[in-house]
């Protein structure tokens, strides 16, 4: 909303705001906050806010526990399901150690870093996730159910798709935020729902995707549900992806797709745990349209990239392993630093995959490489890649394998 320091105070007082939610992610990328009086907004703006890093987890020990929080005044946001009176906003934060100094393991602060590498390198990069989730019951004591909201199917209608009501209210909110969805519809299993929104910048992008799981979990619980990201939910029945529309043009005003993609092919198993990084993620990958093989198509939704049918500033690649878990962040930091491997290097990419890898032969398939099976595959080519050590720093990398997610 490209706010000043001193618009955002101007702005807490004009508007009855009450408390400052300053929100930030830890390295897996759920979000954390802290609340603030508007007396401490100045202070926030001008030395940060202390929090115990020790408590969050990858941020820090016992031994070096304080880090501070520095709100960005350009992420300003009320939060619509609060009071009129007496308002809450929020801002996203940069984390920085007591000294001033930016903190290696924030992960907003290296897809900045990432994205300023590849503007000095004549890029700009555009993403656009599109993100799945089931609606359950809650029990008489508000506990999550197994029981999905619905029994309907893929962009099925009201009556049958219930969740009809809850997607329109996220959108509302979403828009009263700033934040703007393309489409919406009911997905393939029951009780499982799309919201998709428009394209933006990497930061803003990654900024949306963690406002957006807040957004659908508040409103959901609202309307006496659960919403849940995890990517295999339900043991026999589609998985949640996170599927990601990414794009870049040259300062030339060239749009080096191909390159792009042959990177991100190339690093693709490096940083798969990162994209993936629970135990169950490994229970999606490879069934009911979730890629399980490194590939790419035109419209083929069961490759790893799909190729939708567009030209110039509209071509666009979407990839399709990713799932809810991932922390945006650090898979577009990931995926830009593997984009610009491949342009750089000027890769080309491999032939076209014109097969359905959930139907193909042995044969067939034994042409192609796989993703990771298993979240200790994952891990292993991680802890062993010069790619991905030279892209994060050490001790995130060793906390993301050792992790028990």
């Amino acid at each position: 909303m490209n706010y000043t320091e001193e618009e955002v105070l101007q702005f807490v007082q004009e508007e009855d705001v009450k408390f400052i939610r300053l929100a930030f992610c830890d390295i897996y990328g759920k979000p954390k906050n802290v609340s603030i009086m508007p007396d401490e907004l100045r202070r926030a703006f001008s030395s940060g806010i202390a929090i115990d890093a020790s408590a969050i987890p990858g941020f820090g020990t016992g031994i070096h526990s304080d880090l501070f929080l520095h709100p960005d005044p350009d992420t300003l946001s009320v939060l619509p399901w609060r009071p009129e009176h007496g308002r809450v906003i929020r801002m996203f934060c940069s984390v920085s150690y007591p000294d001033g100094t930016p903190y290696e393991n924030d992960t907003r602060t290296l897809l900045k870093r990432t994205v300023k590498k590849a503007a000095d390198a004549g890029f700009t990069f555009f993403f656009g996730p599109e993100m799945e989730f089931y609606l359950f019951e809650l029990d008489e004591n508000g506990n999550r159910t197994r029981k999905t909201y619905d029994q309907a199917s893929y962009m099925d209608i009201a009556p049958d798709d219930k969740g009809e009501n809850v997607r329109r209210e996220i959108c509302l909110t979403l828009e009263k935020m700033g934040i703007f969805p393309e489409s919406s519809h009911h997905e393939e299993g029951p009780g499982q729902n799309e919201i998709d929104f428009r394209y933006s910048d990497a930061l803003s992008s990654a900024d949306n995707a963690v406002t957006f799981m807040t957004v659908v979990k508040t409103v959901a619980a609202r309307n006496g549900l659960y919403a849940d990201f995890s990517p295999k939910p339900l043991p026999d029945l589609p998985g949640n992806g996170m599927h990601i529309n990414l794009s870049v043009r040259g300062a030339d005003g060239s749009f080096p797709q191909e390159a792009m993609m042959a990177g991100i092919m190339d690093k693709i198993r490096d940083i798969t745990l990162f994209l993936n990084p629970s135990v169950e993620s490994y229970k999606r990958l490879g069934g009911r349209k979730a890629p399980g093989y490194i590939s790419w198509s035109r419209e083929n939704r069961s490759q790893l990239i799909r190729v939708p049918a567009a030209s110039g500033e509209y071509a666009r690649a979407e990839l399709r392993s990713p799932d809810p878990g991932t922390n945006p962040y650090l898979a577009y930091t990931l995926l830009i630093e593997a984009a610009l491997y491949g342009i750089t290097g000027r890769l080309s990419l491999p032939p076209e995959a014109e097969l359905d890898f959930q139907t193909a032969s042995g044969d067939q398939l034994r042409a192609y490489n796989r993703l990771p099976a298993s979240r200790e595959e994952a891990a292993s080519f991680a802890l062993s890649s010069s790619f991905v050590a030279s892209c994060l720093p050490a001790r995130l990398i060793d906390s993301f394998a050792s992790a028990q997610h």
